[in-house]
């Protein structure tokens, strides 16, 4: 099995990411503050790190369509939807609470931080559930980058 480079990466790094805000939600359960901030900043680094490989890669080289069987592909479809989904409210919710625990808006961090960290969690999980099924349990279908299907070339 050949994997490709760049979704593997990215897909080390959501994992990456979402191992972190578990490891962070289990210091502040446990009142360990400092530990608990620099935790959730490299979670939030590992989460950029991957926005960033997946936006490169989404604009140059493409999105790889789903290679499985046509009976399966709508049930990847709407998970792909969810986790697309997820993934932004994730997001969101990820900078807010980051900026309001950095700004010490504990009462702002404190009434969102869970949920981010339920968020985030479980998109990290359907983000390397997304890649498994795109590249180990079937093979990818096509890519065609952003730009050549705007252009046509």
């Amino acid at each position: 099995m050949s994997l490709p480079i760049l979704p593997t990466i990215s897909t080390i790094f959501i994992a990456l990411s979402a191992i972190t805000v578990a490891i962070g939600w289990a210091q502040i359960k446990q009142r360990k503050v400092e530990q608990h901030k620099k935790t959730m900043l490299l979670a939030g680094v590992f989460a950029l790190t991957f926005f960033i490989i997946y936006v490169s890669r989404t604009l140059f080289i493409g999105n790889t369509a789903f290679g499985g069987p046509d009976d399966i592909k709508i049930y990847y479809t709407i998970f792909l939807i969810f986790h697309i989904c997820l993934a932004t409210i994730g997001a969101v919710f990820g900078i807010v609470s980051i900026v309001s625990g950095l700004k010490s808006n504990l009462i702002r961090h404190r009434k969102i931080g869970p949920y981010t960290s339920i968020i985030w969690f479980f998109t990290g999980i359907t983000g390397v559930a997304v890649y498994l099924l795109l590249y180990v349990f079937y093979t990818g279908g096509p890519t065609t980058s952003v730009f050549k299907a705007i252009l046509g070339s």
